[in-house]
């Protein structure tokens, strides 16, 4: 295990036992402040599940996996995984803790997984042991089969896994890890399919939830999506060879060029001859997971046809014209509104400013054993340019609100260098329901907006005013000119609507309570 990256020796020290004991000696004073767990700008924000790239017909196809996974580090930065084949030394793997950039640059490691063959995966948890991720929990998953072995990588969450695992285990299957994609490798043993995409097919319809898959055998790379395409998968073409993305901007990496979207509930079968497709799922409307555009998916990314950048500067300019106010500046808490807040500063005319400013050169997490430094918090990640920010009115533009504690760390740095005034504007709909499709969200009652109306959530951040885009504006924000179809919602906006396109079977079982009609 690398312990190259600040990042990597945080998460031991978070999954030891006596720091597990240290973090509980702190308990929280209020249900919505985190700050005993050193919580930096990054922690109150919802998380991607992970990330999955794959490649075939290229010369040492793992190295372009790896950097693939590189460009898709955003959607997962606790570990990743590389599975690669070779003819001749078969299936080889390497699992790692921490960065892409500390473990799959090593030309040690690299020459351990040759072939023109490979799949990855980065990995932030969800389903599993969350926050104690154990090796075996790493992605890709193999699985030796009578027809040969195979491997697969999951993006996404399996919402009946604990029902399939019980009637798994019931039936035999012994289970290497916490993860809910195992199920999927046990349900293609159990299947009678003639070769691996069949077992494949036939595991993925007993699946419930959302899943983007890469898969490969000894000569073929797969790739899924769920009927209602939750999550994004992507198709380009690398010199004679194929890739498949969770995002684009991880084919610009590699030189590939962007063919297209995998669709809603196709599979694709893919060998560096060509790509064969089909839908082997009950058709369905797509529900594309909205918050892609808002906030999980890379700006220089494209999400269907369309610039994500754009589109983010877009629910700026909405979020101008539903929620004006004067102010002097509008400033984005980057990284993540920096697109919104130039579009609300171009919609409104008021100057764009950069209040605050990110210190480049810090992990995803920073926790230091010191109280001193773990009271220092945003601070960390996050200082404001004094100079811009005193006697002014300032505007912040921010993504979304999930607990409110880093909102309100940032509105007191910016009173303290001396602002008059301050405005939040949210470019997403409050957050008030948890997702149960890949992503890490707090338990209901810790979301702000599940207890809170929005002239509360101004109170409780102390701030002079608070709005959030409305839901039909994000919808017009993303192209849908007319808003949301309430009778047939175009996206899935369950995080904030309650509309959940799949009931999520095994949470229902642990006594969550769906939306009622009277919400």
């Amino acid at each position: 295990m690398s312990l190259h990256s600040a990042h990597t020796l945080s998460w031991i020290r978070s999954c030891h036992p006596r720091a597990q004991e240290r973090v509980q000696d702190h308990a929280p004073a209020h249900p919505f402040d985190s700050s005993y767990l050193g919580e930096d700008a990054d922690s109150d924000k919802l998380k991607e599940e992970c990330g999955i790239f794959g490649v075939v017909g290229v010369t040492d196809a793992a190295n372009f996996v790896a950097l693939g996974l590189h460009a898709l580090q955003h959607r997962g930065q606790e570990a990743g995984g590389i599975v690669s084949h070779d003819p001749d030394a078969g299936f080889q793997s390497a699992r790692r803790f921490g960065y892409v950039r500390d473990n799959f640059t090593s030309q040690k490691v690299m020459e351990t997984l040759p072939g023109e063959l490979a799949i990855g995966h980065v990995r932030y948890s969800t389903a599993g042991s969350k926050g104690q991720t154990a090796i075996r929990d790493v992605q890709p998953f193999f699985g030796e089969f009578a027809m040969g072995g195979a491997a697969i990588a999951h993006n996404g969450n399996i919402t009946n896994a604990n029902t399939l695992r019980r009637e798994l285990i019931e039936r035999g299957s012994i289970f290497q890890s916490s993860s809910d994609s195992e199920c999927i490798i046990h349900l293609m043993a159990r299947s009678m399919g003639r070769n691996i995409p069949d077992r494949m097919e036939e595991a993925l319809r007993k699946v419930e939830g959302a899943f983007s898959v890469v898969a490969m055998t000894r000569t073929k790379l797969i790739g899924v999506r769920d009927p209602l395409g939750v999550r994004p998968l992507v198709l380009g073409k690398v010199g004679d060879g194929y890739a498949l993305s969770s995002e684009t901007c991880a084919l610009d990496i590699i030189g590939a060029e962007f063919v297209r979207e995998i669709k809603p509930g196709e599979m694709v079968v893919i060998t560096p001859e060509g790509v064969k497709s089909h839908f082997p799922f009950r058709p369905q409307p797509s529900r594309f997971c909205i918050f892609e555009h808002v906030y999980f998916s890379r700006p220089d990314s494209i999400l269907g046809g369309r610039s994500v950048y754009e589109t983010r500067e877009a629910i700026g300019r909405e979020l101008a014209k539903e929620s004006p106010v004067d102010a002097d500046i509008v400033c984005p808490v980057p990284d993540s509104g920096t697109p919104a807040a130039i579009g609300y500063s171009l919609q409104s005319g008021i100057p764009y400013a950069m209040g605050i400013i990110r210190n480049q050169y810090m992990g995803r997490t920073f926790i230091e054993p010191t109280e001193q430094i773990r009271n220092m918090g945003v601070r960390l990640k996050l200082n404001v340019n004094r100079a811009l920010i005193r006697g002014k009115r300032v505007i912040l533009v921010d993504d979304s609100v999930v607990r409110g504690t880093t909102s309100r760390k940032i509105k007191e740095m910016i009173l303290d260098a001396g602002a008059k005034e301050v405005h939040f504007r949210i470019a997403s709909p409050p957050t008030a329901w948890p997702c149960f499709y890949g992503v890490d969200t707090p338990q209901r009652e810790k979301l702000l907006a599940a207890t809170m109306s929005e002239s509360e959530m101004r109170e409780h951040l102390a701030v002079d005013s608070l709005k959030f885009i409305s839901l039909d504006g994000l919808y017009r924000a993303v192209g849908e000119a007319e808003g949301r179809n309430n009778a047939c919602p175009q996206y899935c906006d369950a995080c904030f609507s309650g509309d959940y396109p799949v009931i999520p079977a095994d949470k229902v079982d642990e006594g969550f309570e769906m939306k009622t009609a009277a919400e």
